[in-house]
């Protein structure tokens, strides 16, 4: 637009010199002794602007050809900055992508080319990057010390350095030296937010939750963390404070807090088990009937339903209610059976425990279930649901119905009587004639009806006495008496074989 309005210019002050020009005739006299030179206004004219024209052209070509070194300097580099410029994006896109090696490569051809300091930091942190992705953390410290060599004493690109390290360290889990690195940026300015959140992330690990409690608030307050991880931080910390300080700074902590907050599943249930401990059962009930009014967490449905006796009535009551809008609700049933279990209402326990165990097989339902039966007397309904809660468990191995353990060969076992001292007249004991282990014999049969009704085997015949001189059998056994028997009362019974118990 501006060229349009120059040249259109200079064509309205030819034209207006053109038409002057033409009324208004007369000669140029120039006399310079001994010359004297007469030419017409126009020739005269015309003369004076080629010879302006001419002196321009020469000048500009003058310096045009006095600024040549310059011109091939700031020719070479703006080619080397346009290299730098494209072995950048390449890079980075290579590193966005995942093809860390080939960033790397590129980066690396910055740092050995380029001679902006600014770009080899780039450069430098971007390649300390893609090494950390690789897992290759020798290479990545060594990119990280070049990186802080070319920042210099330039402020901007220091703390870009020591924002990158910390950020790399701490996904490493070295909070300290990230906290070394974050803490001058946090105390220089509080307009670093990344740097903020930065030292955030290294308390956590450090498990500062003073700190980041504190932190949180100061990110909430200037909109610079997404509010549901803000949550997530406020509620490890201060679930931590009220475990570590109890009671004591139970007051301060709970002021702190926003009504959205306080629901918390971490921190209703901390809260709760503080105050159940100092004996407020009520004030416990209500922070979390508050909690799982906010969401039915199973956590809390199971701490609600722990309560002493006199409060059974009162939590059986809201739970029904909570029932009727969660009739399925596999949680809440499991707590309306164990508040019932608590209130010895056994046979409503039961139907709300079967009902949970139809809509999720869950440990609890079958250990709760399990110790119901136990009380009612029903030992095999018991046996069968503990076996099934440590089977969901996936603990203990399932072992195969009415197969026994091998025997084990106790024939090196010096309790026993040594094999060698049998006489040879006698035949050598068969495999299945080995005595087994009382390890291993407890393992054979597993049959419930088995443990409730022992039996005993047939008497075996009384064994001779050992010759004179021979050892007996009372060196291998302790002779003490045993408490509440009378050995003269027993001497003339027949031996019976050992009893299942």
């Amino acid at each position: 637009m501006r060229t349009w309005f120059w040249t259109f210019l200079v064509l309205a002050l030819a034209v207006g010199l053109a038409l002057a020009l033409h009324d208004h005739g007369g000669n140029v006299l120039i006399i310079a002794q001994p010359w004297r030179i007469e030419l017409s206004l126009t020739l005269a004219v015309l003369l004076v602007l080629a010879g302006f024209c001419v002196v321009y052209v020469a000048l500009r070509l003058l310096a045009w050809l006095t600024s040549g070194p310059e011109r091939l300097r700031t020719w070479r580099g703006a080619r080397a900055q346009k290299r730098d410029h494209d072995l950048l994006e390449t890079g980075w896109v290579s590193l966005l992508e995942g093809r860390y090696s080939q960033a790397e490569k590129d980066f690396a051809k910055i740092l050995s080319q380029s001679r902006s300091s600014g770009r080899k930091v780039l450069a430098a942190l971007a390649a300390a990057r893609a090494a950390h992705r690789m897992g290759e953390f020798g290479r990545r410290d060594q990119a990280l010390e070049l990186a802080r060599e070319n920042a210099g004493s330039e402020p901007r690109l220091k703390e870009a350095a020591a924002t990158v390290a910390a950020e790399m360290y701490l996904d490493q889990r070295r909070p300290k030296e990230a906290l070394a690195l974050l803490q001058p940026l946090q105390d220089a300015s509080s307009r670093y937010f990344h740097a903020t959140y930065l030292l955030l992330r290294a308390h956590a690990q450090l498990h500062n939750y003073d700190r980041v409690f504190a932190l949180t608030r100061l990110l909430q307050r200037r909109g610079a963390i997404n509010k549901t991880e803000a949550l997530g931080y406020i509620e490890t910390s201060v679930a931590a404070r009220l475990h570590q300080e109890g009671m004591p700074a139970y007051k301060a902590i709970w002021g702190e807090l926003k009504s959205d907050e306080r629901v918390l599943p971490e921190i209703a249930l901390a809260a709760a088990s503080i105050q159940e401990a100092d004996g407020h059962a009520d004030e416990a009930s209500r922070i979390l009937e508050a909690a799982i009014g906010a969401s039915f967490d199973p956590r809390l449905l199971s701490a609600y339903s722990q309560c002493p006796p006199e409060q059974v009535a009162h939590r059986l009551s809201k739970a029904e209610v909570w029932l009727k809008s969660r009739p399925d609700d596999s949680a809440l049933l499991a707590a309306l059976g164990n508040l019932c279990l608590t209130g010895q209402l056994w046979g409503q326990g039961e139907r709300y425990l079967l009902r949970s165990m139809k809509i999720r097989s869950d440990v609890r339902i079958h250990a709760l279930l399990g110790n119901l039966y136990d009380r009612l007397g029903r030992s095999a309904d018991a046996m069968k649901h503990w076996r099934l809660a440590s089977g969901v468990a996936g603990v203990l191995p399932v072992l195969p119905a009415n197969r026994a353990l091998p025997a084990a060969d106790m024939r090196g076992d010096p309790t026993l009587i040594d094999f060698a001292a049998v006489p040879d007249s006698e035949p050598s004991p068969a495999p299945d004639e080995i005595p087994q282990a009382a390890s291993a014999a407890g393992y054979v049969h597993l049959d419930i009806e088995a443990w409730e009704t022992p039996r005993m085997e047939e008497p075996a015949a009384p064994a001779e006495p050992p010759a004179a001189g021979e050892p007996g059998l009372d060196e291998y056994f302790d002779s003490a008496p045993i408490p509440g028997v009378d050995l003269s009362q027993t001497s003339d019974r027949p031996s019976r074989g050992p009893e299942r118990r």
